[in-house]
């Protein structure tokens, strides 16, 4: 037996042939295999998919930025420019290249003036952007800071110094309540604009004129295609579409008579309005104190919004537009017109004033502030020397019905729709309204000293000036404008805006309207006129009337002395007044608030604004 298995073959040659044939068919055959499938998948690739691997492969060195438009300009009437554009330069993140943000603020701050509040606003406003778009971090970086960066900058992968153009006011706080100022986009401003068409922009209008008109400041934004390398450097630009930069405005404002209101104001709170009868646009709107629109362009730090807030006298408070005060008796011209037209008293009609004015049924008379009266007067006499007798008289005749629906028509009571926001209606007594926000009736008293301005009575320095226009004016009570004109990238021709007209008083008989005006113009020049000395050697002509408007009651029997007054509870001064006479070309009201006397301390200020704009160069 072992014999024989030793004279066997040690393999089978054959068998062995055959195996190999068929490991080798299998192996060629998955060989072909994953060739057919790697030849398919590369037809797919290259082939079916082309287009669309050819954009991406694209986007990886091409990027599609946002080309925020140039702000619109803002100029005066005679072409002085109020709101600019000024070359600055902002730090900007892009937020999926910094890793973290902490660590990267720490290291910024090394030499950047980087601190809490920029970090929180990053970690607030990064959510707003997607993560490959750049995020405005400081804003009007001066030239060392520029430089420190670019020293730095390779230490810094997605953080950048780029050039922008920044808002700026030339005039500083002179005309804040005017243009308002423009502010860094949150999320409640992105709800209210086309998202689409601010990418790119950092600011928008808060108020004012930059607010009123952000449409047409703002622009159309644009679109680049960059070049860009692996840390995402922009080489160069492949493709641009460049954006539509905003219109530029002509507001009616005349920035002479501005700093003159400005001036003559002084350190006192107040507000001066002036408006051109002939065609309602505002000459000059000044509110004081005010604040610097500057320090609000792209951010105020808390502590200094902080000091502005607590600062004396309000200054973010806009008094033309909401303030809020007892015309005193600069109303009594309008008083007189009611009780002239709807013929409750004649032109020459006289009374007699002792100086006392008794209601039927009660002993405590209503004084004149002229111990002993003032004789035998008409309403030109009774505007001239303010007779509060006269005007006790008037009101109780006319009532407060027929007295609140002729004085409305002047637009007392209600907004007059001037195009910025932010204004007060004012209040303009009458049965109903003291119903309804007191639910008590209305007590014949409350008319007599209504006559005279006081009372419940509240205006705005804005709603004042535009009843003394349209009292000049033959009673075309129009909607104050401060657009003068605007001027659209697509058209350099300017466009004129005129305001339009509101309300017709109506006129009954044109002698009444002159007899007030006369009234209104002894004021000024008579002998007895309450504000003769503050007009003295004037050239032109003028109509005023002074008012004194109480911030306090006084007790029965007390008498108000200023001198022994506390700064804070002294009358208001208040001046209302138009010119020249024969053909108007300015009606202006003036509010001193704590200043005394009208005749003292307003008339000067109104005396002022109308030389600095009948006695320079002819109107535009």
């Amino acid at each position: 037996m072992i014999f024989a298995s030793a004279r066997r073959p040690l393999k089978d040659a054959h068998a062995e042939q055959l195996l190999f044939g068929v490991r080798a068919l299998t192996g060629f055959a998955l060989m072909m295999l994953v060739l057919l499938v790697l030849a398919g998948r590369y037809w797919w690739l290259q082939v079916v998919r082309h287009d669309d691997y050819t954009v991406r492969s694209e986007s990886n060195r091409v990027a599609v930025q946002a080309v925020p438009p140039n702000r619109g300009l803002v100029y005066d009437r005679r072409g002085r420019p109020l709101a600019v554009n000024r070359p600055a330069y902002r730090l900007e993140v892009v937020p999926e290249k910094i890793g973290d943000p902490a660590a990267l603020f720490d290291a910024l701050a090394e030499f950047l003036p980087v601190d809490a509040e920029d970090r929180e606003r990053f970690e607030r406003v990064r959510n707003r952007y997607r993560v490959f778009d750049s995020v405005p971090v400081l804003f009007d970086l001066d030239e060392d800071a520029v430089a420190r960066f670019a020293v730095n900058r390779h230490r810094f992968d997605g953080v950048d110094v780029v050039p922008y153009l920044a808002r700026s006011y030339p005039y500083g706080p002179l005309l804040t309540h005017v243009l308002g100022y423009v502010g860094r986009l949150d999320e409640a401003d992105l709800a209210t604009v086309d998202e689409r068409n601010y990418r790119g922009t950092t600011d928008i209008g808060k108020s004012g004129i930059e607010r009123q008109y952000e449409d047409l400041l703002h622009g159309d934004v644009g679109v680049q295609r960059v070049e860009t390398n692996a840390q995402g450097r922009v080489l160069r630009v492949l493709e641009r579409e460049p954006p539509l930069h905003g219109s530029d405005l002509v507001l009616s404002i005349d920035v002479e008579v501005q700093q003159a209101a400005w001036d003559a104001l002084g350190d006192r709170a107040g507000s001066v309005v002036a408006i051109d009868p002939q065609d309602g646009s505002v000459i000059a709107m000044v509110s004081k104190p005010a604040f610097d629109a500057n320090d609000f362009v792209g951010g105020i730090g808390a502590a200094a919004y902080r000091a502005i807030l607590e600062a004396p006298n309000r200054p973010l408070f806009n008094r033309a537009l909401a303030g809020g005060y007892e015309p005193g008796s600069t109303l009594k011209p309008f008083v007189a017109l009611a009780g002239l037209e709807l013929g409750v008293i004649g032109r020459d009609r006289r009374i007699f004033s002792n100086g006392e004015f008794y209601l039927e049924g009660v002993s405590r008379p209503y004084r004149d502030w002229r111990d002993g009266g003032h004789g035998w007067v008409d309403v030109r006499i009774a505007l001239e020397q303010s007779v509060n007798t006269y005007f006790y008289a008037l009101a109780r005749d006319l009532g407060i019905d027929r007295m609140h629906d002729y004085l409305a028509r002047f637009g007392f009571g209600e907004p007059t729709g001037i195009d910025v926001p932010g204004e007060a209606s004012g209040v303009l007594p009458s049965r109903d309204w003291k119903r309804a926000r007191y639910n008590e009736p209305w007590y014949p008293g409350e008319t007599v000293i209504a006559g005279i301005g006081q009372g419940f009575n509240v205006v705005t320095p804005l709603q004042l000036a535009n009843a003394t226009a349209t009292l000049v004016n033959g009673g075309h009570r129009r909607q104050p404008r401060l657009l003068w004109a605007d001027k659209s990238p697509e058209d350099e021709r300017a466009r004129r805006h005129t305001a339009p007209t509101a309300a017709e008083v109506g006129v009954v008989d044109p002698a009444n309207w002159a007899a007030v005006r006369e009234g209104m113009e002894q004021v000024v020049h008579a002998a007895a006129g309450t504000a003769r000395r503050s007009f003295v050697g004037v050239e032109y002509r003028v109509g005023g009337k002074t008012g004194t408007a109480q911030v306090f009651g006084l007790a029965k029997g007390q008498e108000y002395v200023e001198s022994e007054v506390a700064e804070h509870l002294r009358d208001h001064a208040l001046f209302i007044a138009f010119a020249p006479v024969e053909a108007p070309r300015i009606a202006l009201a003036v509010v001193v608030e704590h200043g005394g006397a009208g005749s003292r301390v307003a008339a000067p200020v109104a005396r002022q604004v109308m030389d600095a704009w009948l006695g320079g160069a002819a109107p535009p």
